[in-house]
C-alpha cells in the first residue's frame, strides 16, 4: 500500500540572486512500514523533500500525495509525526511537558495525555524521567525525548531529519539500534534524512540517493538485509556491498551534475 508517492516533483526557490532549483522530477513510492533513509551531499534537497511531504514547503511542479492527500490536508489530519535535527525541547518543560505539548494542543483529555506519555517514554526507553527538565538529560536522552513527543499522538508515519548527526558515534549506534526496535514494535513508515552511509544502509528497507542541487535521485536501493539487525551485520558481506552500491550513487550523482 502506498503511502507516499512524488511524481516528477519539482520545487525552484525565488530569491534577490535569481531562482534556486532544489529538487527536480523527483519520482518516488514510500510503501506502508517501509524504513526510507535519504542520503547525499549537503544542500542535494534532502530535508527539503521531507519538509514538502510534511507540507512545510510547497512543490512547483508535479505531484505529491500523503495517505492519499495533499501534503497540507495531511498535516492538518496529523499524518506523521517530524523529529528535527535539535531536539527543540523546551527548558522550562519537564520531558512530560515536552511530550504531552502537541497532545494539549490537540485538546486531548488529561487521563488521555498521560496514559500516551508514559507509554511514549516507555517505547523510547526514558521511563522514570517524565519530570527530569531537558538540562538534566543527556543529548541522547533529549533526541529520544523529542522522539517519543513526534509518537504521541500516534500518526502512522514518521519524518526525521538528521536527528542523530550531532551525537558522538557511540551514541549514535545505540540510537540506531533503539530506533530499529522502536520502528519493529510500532509498524510506522519512516522517512529518515542522514549523511551518514552506515546508518542508511543499517537502518532501511529502502536508500534513496540524491545528486547535488538540483535534488534528483540517482538510485533507489531495495535493501536485502534482513529486518533484525545486530550492529555487527556491518561487518557482512552484503551490507559492504550495499554500502559500495550507495557510494556508487553518490559518486554519479557527481558526475552526471
Amino acid at each position: 500500500m502506498s503511502v507516499i508517492e512524488a511524481k516528477g516533483l519539482n520545487l525552484t526557490f525565488q530569491t534577490n540572486d535569481g531562482p534556486v532549483h532544489a529538487l527536480r522530477d523527483v519520482n518516488l513510492t514510500i510503501e506502508k512500514g517501509d524504513f526510507v533513509s535519504f542520503i547525499g551531499p549537503s544542500g542535494c534537497g534532502k530535508t527539503t523533500f521531507l519538509r514538502c511531504i510534511a507540507g512545510l514547503e510547497h512543490p512547483t511542479g508535479g505531484t505529491l500525495s500523503v495517505n492519499g492527500m495533499t501534503p497540507d490536508e495531511a498535516r492538518k489530519a496529523r499524518a506523521y509525526g517530524y523529529v528535527f535535527q535539535a531536539a527543540g525541547l523546551y527548558p522550562w518543560r519537564t520531558i512530560g511537558g515536552n511530550i504531552r505539548l502537541p497532545l494539549e494542543i490537540m485538546g486531548f483529555s488529561k487521563e488521555d495525555q498521560a496514559e500516551r506519555v508514559k507509554k511514549t517514554l516507555d517505547l523510547v526507553d526514558l521511563t522514570g524521567f517524565e519530570k527530569k527538565f531537558p538540562w538534566q538529560l543527556s543529548g541522547g536522552m533529549q533526541q529520544r525525548a523529542s522522539i517519543a513527543r513526534a509518537l504521541a499522538f500516534d500518526a502512522d508515519i514518521l519524518l526525521m531529519d538528521e536527528p542523530f548527526g550531532a551525537l558522538d558515534e557511540i551514541v549514535r549506534d545505540k540510537l540506531n539500534e533503539e530506533l530499529l526496535k522502536l520502528w519493529a514494535r510500532t509498524e510506522k513508515t519512516i522517512g529518515f534524512v542522514t549523511h551518514s552511509i552506515p546508518e542508511a544502509v543499517y537502518l532501511s528497507t529502502k536508500i534513496v540517493v540524491m545528486s547535488p542541487r538540483p535534488g534528483r535521485i540517482t538510485d533507489v536501493i531495495e535493501s536485502t538485509l534482513p529486518r533484525e539487525r545486530p550492529l555487527d551485520i556491518r561487518d557482512s558481506a552484503e551490507f559492504i556491498e550495499i554500502a559500495h552500491r550507495v557510494r556508487e550513487g553518490l559518486r554519479a550523482g557527481h558526475i552526471d551534475d
